[in-house]
């Protein structure tokens, strides 16, 4: 396509301009190269949080009430594992460097188990934000389809945990909670 004065072919409704952005965001979180520091530093704190995961999902399968529910969370907490893996492996083929195995963690327990499940809901869709950031800088296949992986596991990761905060009565039992401080 020829361009004539930043036209497209003359016409003014076709300029390939750069529109401002509104929202004052700093990064362009879709751009490589520009993006590639961003996801790099995504990838650390990733793995940085694994033995405060691993101490969360332990903690929650403790506490889980049923044997279906304490499956369920073993499950995702292996597939966590498997995550933190992949991205290892992928930070080490991006940077030629090995990340350090994560320090000794610490965790606040959630007052109750239903607090707990909704804590690793919010979770589980907070990462899915962070993790297409990095997949945004990913340009060989292989690395992008570890990310799809990792991303769509959280996706299920999420609607699990909202099985498990509906099939415990968490809504009601939020409900009932914020009654009582109301009646306080």
């Amino acid at each position: 396509m020829e361009y004539y004065n930043n036209y497209s072919w003359g016409c003014n409704y076709m300029q390939p301009i750069q529109p401002q952005n509104p929202y004052g965001r700093p990064a362009d979180p879709y751009t490589y190269p520009q993006n590639f520091p961003m996801a790099l530093q995504l990838i650390r704190d990733a793995v940085s949080g694994e033995m405060e995961d691993r101490l969360f999902y332990s903690y929650l399968i403790s506490v889980a009430p049923s044997q279906e529910d304490k499956e369920i969370i073993a499950s995702i907490r292996d597939d966590e594992m498997k995550h933190f893996d992949l991205f290892r492996q992928i930070y080490f083929q991006l940077t030629g460097q090995i990340l350090p195995q994560p320090r000794e963690g610490e965790f606040t327990k959630p007052a109750t188990y239903c607090q707990g499940l909704k804590q690793a809901l919010l979770g589980e869709l907070a990462a899915v934000q962070r993790y297409r950031r990095i997949l945004f800088a990913m340009q060989d296949r292989r690395h992008i389809n570890m990310l799809t992986e990792i991303i769509t596991d959280e996706i299920r990761h999420a609607n699990l945990y909202n099985l498990l905060y509906s099939k415990n009565g968490c809504y009601a039992e939020e409900l009932e909670g914020k009654k009582n401080k109301t009646n306080v």
